[in-house]
């Protein structure tokens, strides 16, 4: 069999108007009109190639029945979703059966290929497809409890920030918190801001970020919070607590070299931000109290450009109002913490054949979404609040985000 990647096509299966298979996902920017896909770990672009046989058919088929793939369409096409699922079919079995020369690159060579027969030899299935959102782990059930007694706290108690924004008339991609919607049918991604209030011009990632899929937990690691370093501005905007819509696309739109796979706000207008106006380097309800030269509160903006992406193995805050996530290291399904190192990295400069890593953690991260999204789901729910709202349930509390912190930074 041929080593199999993205934009290989079983015999006959090249599609007739590329431009309309791509479509769905080259919605930003450059992307555009593009007949190739997007290959992110290598920054380049990969064509469609036909094949001699049904080998790609074959792939989706065991990736599906192994639990990696359950959006699969069977269509011959080796695409975004099917390179997703065999980064975390390669991800599973570095991690869940120590095969520990295996990086997650998502091409299937002989070495990959061994993997997936021995797999259907012994008709295994892996965790990650045992699970549902009818049949979740504990701790996607605790957080799903955390995030409704969250809504009824600050329904009731709302602080400065959600204050303000109860009173606006359009909040465009964020909600208001009484309709705030926590749907276990729904991708759910918890941000849990930390020192947000603290005056520091050059912000570590220090902030965890917490992804509800498919009935299970990951955990993540980067910065909600903007770096003057990377913000360039004395008025730096600051992603307001509560819950945002996000979809799936791309970040570095506007750069050929940089393009890749990342979240947007929903509505094209942005999330709703609060910004440095006292320029403090820190976020404070003291921001909402700014006034303008006529003497009117500056207040909340909204903002189209606050993604969700890539902050290379977490060395440096990338965020100059995003959220960020580092490569460098995780905790999966059953909180276990796995090293990323060998192959996350830091930069674009080593995403390429010469090099031949990846994103890491990142990559875990976006492709759980675009694999265990349900059929035609496109977006996520992002709900961000701040360390202290953990004391809101009894199974979380005061240390928990410090300790998880602690955990998954120890590499």
């Amino acid at each position: 069999m041929a080593t199999l990647y993205l934009g290989s096509c079983d015999k006959g299966k090249i599609p007739q108007s590329r431009k309309a298979f791509l479509k769905p996902y080259h919605i930003d920017g450059l992307l555009v009109n593009k007949v190739s896909f997007r290959d992110d770990n290598r920054t380049k672009w990969r064509s469609f190639r036909e094949g001699n046989d049904n080998d790609v058919m074959k792939l989706q088929l065991f990736l599906f029945h192994a639990g990696f793939m359950p959006r699969s369409a069977f269509d011959g096409v080796f695409g975004y979703v099917t390179q997703a699922s065999v980064r975390l079919f390669q991800e599973y079995i570095r991690t869940e059966e120590n095969i520990k020369n295996m990086v997650p690159d998502g091409i299937v060579g002989s070495g990959t290929m061994k993997h997936i027969q021995r797999w259907k030899d012994e008709k295994k299935v892996s965790d990650w497809g045992k699970t549902s959102n009818n049949n979740p782990t504990e701790a996607y059930t605790a957080w799903i409890d955390l995030l409704h007694n969250a809504k009824t706290y600050y329904k009731n108690t709302p602080g400065p920030i959600l204050k303000t924004l109860n009173g606006l008339s359009k909040t465009y991609s964020s909600f208001k918190v009484e309709d705030w919607s926590f749907n276990p049918t729904d991708i759910h991604l918890i941000g849990v801001r930390r020192n947000e209030a603290q005056s520091i011009k050059k912000r570590e990632n220090d902030d965890l970020f917490f992804l509800l899929i498919n009935g299970m937990v990951f955990t993540f690691w980067g910065s909600t919070d903007p770096s003057v370093n990377m913000a360039q501005r004395n008025d730096e905007p600051f992603l307001i607590e509560g819950q945002h819509k996000y979809r799936f696309g791309w970040h570095k739109i506007s750069v050929e070299k940089k393009i890749y796979k990342a979240l947007k706000p929903k509505n094209s207008a942005g999330v709703m931000v609060v910004r440095d106006w006292d320029n403090n380097n820190a976020l404070t309800n003291n921001d909402l109290l700014i006034k303008d030269s006529n003497g009117k509160l500056k207040g909340m903006q909204v903002n189209p450009s606050i993604n969700i992406h890539w902050s290379g193995i977490g060395r440096s805050n990338f965020s100059a109002g995003c959220q960020v996530i580092a490569g460098k290291s995780y905790l999966n399904h059953k909180n276990e913490l796995q090293d990323c190192s060998s192959f996350a990295s830091n930069s674009y400069a080593e995403l390429n054949d010469s090099h031949k890593k990846t994103k890491g953690a990142y990559n875990v991260f976006t492709d759980l979404i675009l694999c265990y999204a349900a059929q035609n789901v496109t977006e996520i729910f992002y709900t961000l609040g701040r360390e202290e709202s953990l004391n809101i349930d009894a199974n979380f509390g005061s240390q928990y985000a410090l300790n998880i912190i602690k955990k998954i930074k120890s590499i």
